[in-house]
């Protein structure tokens, strides 16, 4: 599903255009996105919980040279299904 099948889907439950139904997804990818860049998470009942994971500086392999490379620390965003999302997809 891509974002726009999304707010389509949006729109038609909730019966909003579907200009607004998109301006409505945007700015929750906004929020969510602004809070995690600011180090916070965003938890969701039922659905889950968006977080800030850091992951430490390592050494990697140049797939194809083979020769060792220096991979920097860096943060990515990361999602915990909550358990009535897990129930639902068994």
């Amino acid at each position: 599903m891509t974002k726009n099948e999304l707010a389509d889907g949006v729109a038609q439950r909730t019966g909003l255009a579907g200009t607004q139904a998109r301006e409505a997804l945007e700015v929750a990818i906004d929020l969510i996105s602004d809070e995690l860049a600011g180090g916070g998470e965003v938890a969701l009942a039922g659905f889950g919980k968006f977080s800030v994971s850091d992951r430490a500086a390592r050494q990697g392999r140049n797939p194809s040279t083979g020769e060792t490379i220096n991979i920097a620390a860096s943060k990515a965003a990361k999602f915990s299904a909550a358990s009535a999302l897990k129930k639902r997809l068994n």
